[in-house]
């Protein structure tokens, strides 16, 4: 697979925030303001809805953005998608490899250095890195911090994307700490205007990707 394939602004959905129904319009929004890759994270959403939900994404956003499906590998080629995203404790990334073949790209969510070391050896193609900062997905948990980023950046050579309460105004930080890019959820699915709150991370993200 390809690293450079992945791109640098990710949006997770999260239907606590963004009802399903409204989910493909809201993501069909955030991918002309800029989104790059969005990850179809609905943990607990039965498979033929998430199938369904997964393929309603494709065909909004018409191949203008990379599509990854949260830890179901069956339902990621089953939909089409572009990759599937393992969670740190969810099945090995050699034995999704396995399955996924080749074409698929496979991320993985860490929380540390000898997770990404051990990702990146079963052949993960990125890294989503973090709760870097508190954020409302997740109440009450104690952020990592950018040193987590830096350390993980330097062991792996795989591309690392920052998660947990990015925003427009940190982004720029995250990528300095050694991250090609970031993932975010209530940043966009909690903003009024979808693209517009895309296309100001987007400009966030992208002088210091360019630069990189």
């Amino acid at each position: 697979m390809v690293h450079s394939q992945v791109a640098p602004l990710c949006l997770v959905t999260d239907r606590s925030l963004c009802s399903v129904d409204l989910l493909p319009e809201k993501i069909a929004a955030a991918v002309a303001g800029g989104v790059t890759m969005v990850q179809v994270r609905e943990k607990d959403l039965p498979g033929g809805e998430l199938f369904a939900l997964a393929r309603a994404v494709k065909a909004r956003i018409a191949g203008r953005a990379l599509l990854i499906v949260n830890e179901r590998v069956d339902l990621a080629i089953a939909a089409g998608a572009d990759g599937v995203h393992l969670a740190e404790a969810s099945m090995p990334t050699v034995e999704a490899r396995r399955v996924a073949g080749a074409n698929l790209l496979i991320g993985r969510s860490v929380h540390s250095v000898d997770a990404a070391r051990t990702a990146e050896a079963q052949g993960a193609d990125y890294l989503i890195v973090g709760t870097l900062y508190e954020t409302r997905s997740k109440p009450g948990k104690t952020p990592e911090g950018l040193a987590l980023m830096r350390e993980i950046s330097r062991a792996v050579r795989i591309p690392c994307l920052g998660i947990g309460g990015v925003t427009a105004h940190n982004a720029p930080e995250v990528l300095k700490a050694g991250a090609k890019g970031v993932a975010v959820v209530s940043a966009i699915l909690s903003a009024y205007d979808a693209q517009r709150a895309a296309r100001e991370l987007r400009l966030a993200v992208a002088p210091l990707k360019a630069a990189k």
